[in-house]
This record gives C-alpha cells, sequence and structure tokens, in this order.
C-alpha cells in the first residue's frame, strides 16, 4: 500500500513507519522537515499550520492510508480534512484514551466508555477533533478510523508521573535524589512500548470494516506505578530510591499543571480491553514487558552520554512538590 505518515518521526509514529516499510509497504512522510526519518521514506515538506500547505503538498497524490499523527484538536482536523479528502481510503486520527471521563466508571476501559475529560485540556481538545471527523465521515463519508493508545514509550522514553522524556529521572535516581509518585503508588496504569504498538496500527491500516470506528491500542500488561519506578531503579543499577508518597491533590495545588497530567490520566486506573483491535488484528498481541523495555531504553541512554539531558524545569518540578510535602508534613 502507498502510506502516508502525518508526522513520522516521532515517538510513536517512528516505530510505525519502520514497520511498515518492512512489510514492504511505500511510506511517505509530511511534515515541516525538523526531524530526519530513520528509515526509508519520501518525505514531503510542510507547515500544516500555514494556510494552504498541507492541501498545496498533496496535490494531485492519492493514497490509500493516511495516518495524522499530529492531530491535536478541531483546528487541525479541519485542516486535514480539507487537505486529504478525496485522497485516500482511509483517514486515520491518531486520538489518545486521555479523551475518556476520568476518572473511569467501569474498568476494563472499553470504546464505548463516555467521553468527556473534565481535567484534561488536552483530552477535550483531541475529543473535539474526533467529533469534527466523525461528523465529516457520516454527512460526507470521510474514510475515517481512530486509534486512542494510552501512554507508550520507546528507548527514548522514561515514564513517570512528572514527563517521559529525556534523562532527568533516571540521573535523580543516580544522585540519590528522591523521586515523588502520586497517592500511594498503587494506582494500576498500562505502558505500550512503541514496537507492540506499530503492529496493532499497520494491522489497521486498509482494514475492511474500520471505517467510522475507534480502536484501543494497548498492553494487556498493567502495572502498579511503585513497580514502574522501581523497574526503572532496577535497570538502572540503582539499589535503593527514595520514593516519596504524595496525595494527588496536593501536587496539583503546588503545581497546577500537573492536573492535565494526574487528575485528567495518571492518577486514574489505566486498564484497557482490546479485544476489539484483536479481532481486526488477530497478530496484536503486546509482548515487550515493561522489565524488557526498560532496560532498552537505559542501555540506549548509556551508549552516548550526549542523551543523557537532564531537564532543569523538569528537575524543578520534582524538587518543588517534593520539598513542599516535606515542609507540610513537618
Amino acid at each position: 500500500m502507498k502510506i502516508l505518515l502525518i508526522g513520522g518521526t516521532g515517538n510513536l509514529s517512528q516505530a510505525c513507519g519502520e514497520l511498515l516499510v518492512q512489510r514492504g509497504h511505500q511510506v511517505t512522510l509530511l511534515n515541516r522537515g525538523k526531524s530526519k526519518a530513520e528509515f526509508p521514506c519520501e518525505v514531503l515538506q510542510a507547515d500544516r499550520n500555514a494556510p494552504g500547505a498541507m492541501k498545496q503538498a498533496l496535490d494531485g497524490r492519492v493514497f490509500d492510508v493516511i495516518a495524522d499523527f499530529i492531530c491535536f484538536d478541531e483546528k487541525d482536523a479541519a485542516i486535514a480534512f480539507e487537505a486529504c479528502k478525496g485522497r485516500c481510503g482511509q483517514y486515520i486520527l491518531i486520538s489518545t484514551t486521555v479523551v475518556y471521563d476520568k476518572p473511569p466508571r467501569v474498568l476494563p476501559v472499553t470504546e464505548m466508555a463516555p467521553l468527556g475529560n473534565r481535567f484534561s485540556e488536552y483530552g477535550r481538545k483531541k475529543e473535539a477533533a474526533e467529533r469534527f471527523l466523525l461528523d465529516k465521515f457520516a454527512r460526507e463519508k470521510f474514510p475515517l478510523s481512530i486509534i486512542r493508545p494510552s501512554h507508550t514509550y520507546s528507548e527514548r522514553w522514561l515514564p513517570n508521573p512528572v514527563t517521559s522524556v529525556g534523562y532527568t529521572l533516571a540521573a535523580r535516581m543516580e544522585k540519590g535524589l528522591p523521586v515523588f509518585v502520586h497517592d500511594d503508588g498503587q494506582g494500576l496504569w498500562t505502558l505500550t512500548h512503541v514496537r507492540d504498538f506499530a503492529v496493532g496500527f499497520a494491522g489497521l491500516c486498509g482494514a475492511p470494516g474500520s471505517l467510522g470506528e475507534a480502536y484501543q491500542i494497548t498492553s494487556d500488561m498493567v502495572l502498579t506505578w511503585n513497580q514502574i519506578l522501581r523497574e526503572t531503579a532496577l535497570a538502572l543499577g540503582v539499589s535503593s530510591v527514595e520514593v516519596v508518597q504524595i496525595p494527588t491533590d496536593f501536587i496539583c495545588e503546588v503545581v497546577p499543571m500537573m492536573s492535565d497530567k494526574l487528575r485528567g490520566d495518571k492518577a486514574c486506573a489505566g486498564v484497557f480491553d482490546c479485544s476489539k483491535i484483536k479481532a481486526l488484528v488477530p497478530d496484536f498481541d503486546c509482548r515487550i514487558s515493561f522489565r524488557q523495555g526498560i532496560r532498552e531504553s537505559i542501555a540506549w541512554f548509556k551508549e552516548d552520554p550526549a542523551r543523557q539531558i537532564v531537564n532543569p524545569e523538569h528537575d524543578q518540578v520534582f524538587d518543588t512538590i517534593i520539598n513542599a510535602w516535606k515542609k507540610h508534613s513537618n
């Protein structure tokens, strides 16, 4: 198939592009050209936010599948619709499980769970993109499929409550500095390695009967946040880590931006039913445990000291929250 990835060089899309090429598909990327893909492909350079740029870049081209990894709100969806209509047999919106009402009313969460995240602006914007494109599917037969991943990670990511990007968490552990976990750390959470996600994604590309439908693509392996931090420390070879347990409400009061991340997502149970995608894509089976995945991540960072970047703003979030809690508790 001829497949266009809008984005194509990010945490998620890179793995998807690699697998598509391995399976013999002809892959094209559309992005601003600021990052280079690590797989053979054609690249169309355009800034989707520049008026008419995306539509002009696709002029005269037709694809079997267009997958949009960087559609974040209704405005992005409208631009994609105008640029992609009549140019593909299937348009895949990469949405998110953050669109669901939080906390979930029933576990595991299915695609039928009610939408409307009161705590996450990110989730509400993604929901607006879904609704806009579903309307175009209903009214104009726009060939839409929706994918809702949860927390995905690659060798470049170290999952934690603040941010998965960079080496900040690992550096704190190595230096003996404390890290925090929300509440008692026993909240259930699902982490999906991007290579496992890519199998579900690739199987959905061009799949008959998938138009107008939403699919969750996540792992079945559920962890607690305590386990996530413990496995990260073990992968680093750190024998002892001070993990401070702090109530979610206190964290969000001290650093309000954490409300979107925690109340809107990570502080809620993340357990998902993926039977719908498994019925459509029989070879989708998440096999990479977090123990394996986090060791690959640490090995990637250790290969080159230049990768071990500590973000001072993220580091400050850890310090601000932990210091405030220790002062409050004394």
